[in-house]
């Protein structure tokens, strides 16, 4: 079938499996281009087909010849219905891994869960014997507890007033202003629930117990802080809440992991464009504008930059691990550079309709939108014939 990009509001119905391969192999392609990594060799990724996530796996197999394991919730694809970006990827990946004589099985389920936790315990025992790194990288809207099976939904809201600010249609380039009511207790304890430490607390302690925890193991997980215009409602707000309780609970693991000589960290990324981004109000906006100036600075990055320096520069150089006052590992260095961030500022006060195509680059958000989906990769032909129906190879 030949495949166009459908969207309905903040998502695209469709995806391209040539795109989806073609982002996989430029991702591969841009790791190796910067030389070997002295980095882990047995890697279990949770949330592995997109995003930091993806980026990670590659980093992985492709920077340090990683052997990995992802785990992830994606659609399959049906007859005349495309798969979820994430499938495709993870299925150009293990393609591209198993061209390079490297070790990749997949996961595809729900990582909240203990039977998914018990099949990749499994496939660790008999695959890998232990593993030496375990990213955290879900980034679910919902999670089914697993202890008491009750349905828990996250919600994007301010906390303690309603808040107002500008934000923009990035399919149209309409500068508006936006208004969000603030959360109620109900719904920061949901948000926590979902997005919050708990689940990664279970993963590593689930993981300790099966004794699939090489000694000197490492855990990672991604949090993001961002600047004061989207703090209320991103980090003063109820994902903010979350993110508070997933920073802590990297102490909690990281005690838990002193008998292994192992450690936790929590690593503050970059502003980038995800789904899940595009959904919130304000942050478009404040990518686009964020996207101009650190691209006319020469220091924009996307997933696959971010997270290969963070293996190179940060958790495998072969001395300590440099963090902040608080514990984290700061890969948003150059995004929160006061210059950067003045240039910010400046420019939210001017931004319209019709500054904006001047000022920001919308453009670089429209096409880092497309690209989530596998659309406008140059080297893909759109107009030909494509089989929507690609397999994952280790998922039967």
């Amino acid at each position: 079938m030949i495949i166009e990009p459908r969207m309905r509001g903040f998502i695209c119905l469709t995806a391209h499996p040539a795109g989806c391969e073609q982002n996989v192999k430029n991702q591969i392609a841009y790791v190796q281009s910067k030389g070997a990594i002295d980095g882990p060799k047995r890697v279990l990724v949770i949330g592995a087909s997109t995003g930091f996530g993806l980026a990670s796996r590659i980093t992985s197999a492709f920077g340090s010849n990683a052997a990995t394991i992802g785990v992830f919730f994606e659609k399959a694809p049906a007859e005349g219905k495309t798969a979820s970006p994430g499938w495709y990827n993870s299925a150009a990946f293990e393609k591209e891994a198993t061209k390079a004589g490297l070790y990749a099985k997949s996961i595809n389920g729900d990582a909240f869960s203990n039977e998914v936790k018990q099949q990749a315990i499994d496939l660790i025992k008999a695959d890998m014997g232990q593993i030496d790194l375990v990213i955290y990288s879900l980034a679910s809207p919902v999670r089914m507890h697993p202890t008491t099976g009750v349905l828990h939904r996250s919600t994007l809201k301010p906390i303690g007033g309603t808040f107002t600010n500008k934000t923009v249609d990035f399919h149209t380039g309409n500068v508006t202003q936006v208004s969000i009511e603030p959360a109620n207790q109900e719904d920061i304890d949901n948000t926590v629930v979902v997005m919050g430490g708990e689940d990664w607390a279970m993963w590593m302690n689930a993981l300790k117990e099966a004794n699939v925890l090489a000694d000197g193991a490492t855990t990672v997980a991604y949090s993001y802080i961002g600047p004061e215009v989207t703090e209320a409602v991103y980090r003063k707000g109820t994902i903010g809440r979350a993110k508070d309780h997933l920073e802590a609970t990297a102490f909690e693991i990281s005690k838990d992991l002193a008998s292994l000589n192992g450690k936790a960290y929590v690593s503050v990324n970059k502003a980038l464009v995800t789904q899940a981004s595009s959904a919130i109000p304000v942050i478009p906006l404040y990518i686009s504008l964020l996207y101009k100036i650190m691209k006319a600075e020469g220091i924009h990055e996307g997933c696959i930059e971010q997270i290969q320096r963070l293996y190179q520069q940060r958790l495998y150089t072969g001395k300590a691990v440099p963090t902040d006052d608080q514990g984290r590992i700061r890969i948003d260095d150059w995004e929160m550079r006061e210059d950067v961030q003045d240039k910010v500022a400046a420019l939210w006060k001017e931004s319209t309709t019709e500054s904006l195509p001047e000022i920001g680059d919308l453009a670089g958000y429209k096409q880092d939108f497309l690209n989530l989906f596998g659309f406008g990769f140059e080297g893909v032909d759109y107009l030909a014939e494509v089989d929507e129906m690609v397999q994952i190879p280790s998922i039967s």
